[in-house]
């Protein structure tokens, strides 16, 4: 049955919980990289976060069918449940990376990184949970912004100490994709807050 008159804040609430998720993945993620040990564990622990917000998207998607009045546009509450969906998803690749590849060693740049998407997730809740306060989501959306550049200097200065520091070229290869797709996860929530800051000026 399609509801006609739903509570406005039923996506909100989704979304809420969805950059909790968020959050979660980063924190394990970041802890694993300072505190390099049960690495396969906590890979794990990470894929079962990745999968309930998988199946939290799938919510959002089915609640959007079946919601005859939306809180905002239909595209935009598509766009932002994968926007927030794709930053989990580069979390847990840094962390199978982890694995796959057999790292014994991550770079200081890994974790820094790890830091900074933490940091994002953090503004990504912020703004999600007060998306109707038009200022504080889009002042979340340029911190967010603000921490994707930061991003982008740890990885070209931890990629510059990779190549002058490493010998081992195979090794190499694997630290730098960690590198990258870390920096990626930084971009998917700059891609986020970009949706979201089209949301609030569209509602202004």
């Amino acid at each position: 049955m399609f509801n006609l008159l739903p509570r406005e804040d039923a996506f909100e609430r989704m979304f809420a919980e969805m950059a909790g998720f968020l959050i979660e993945g980063a924190q394990l993620l970041q802890n694993t990289l300072n505190d390099y040990r049960e690495v396969d564990q906590r890979v794990r622990d990470i894929k079962e976060i990745e999968h309930k917000c998988d199946e939290l998207t799938h919510q959002v998607h089915v609640k959007l069918h079946q919601t005859f009045i939306t809180p905002f546009d239909r595209e935009d509450i598509h766009a932002l449940a994968g926007r927030l969906d794709d930053v989990l998803d580069f979390i847990y690749a840094a962390g199978e990376r982890l694995t796959t590849y057999g790292i014994q060693s991550p770079p200081p740049s890994a974790a820094q990184l790890a830091g900074v998407i933490v940091k994002q997730a953090e503004q990504l809740k912020k703004a999600v949970s007060h998306i109707n306060h038009h200022q504080d989501v889009l002042n979340c959306c340029v911190e967010i912004n603000r921490l994707e550049n930061e991003a982008d200097r740890l990885a070209r200065e931890g990629l510059g100490m990779l190549f002058k520091t490493e010998r081992d070229p195979i090794n190499l290869i694997k630290l730098k994709e960690l590198v990258e797709v870390l920096e990626t996860a930084t971009d998917k929530a700059e891609d986020a807050a970009n949706v979201l800051e089209s949301i609030v000026l569209k509602m202004a």
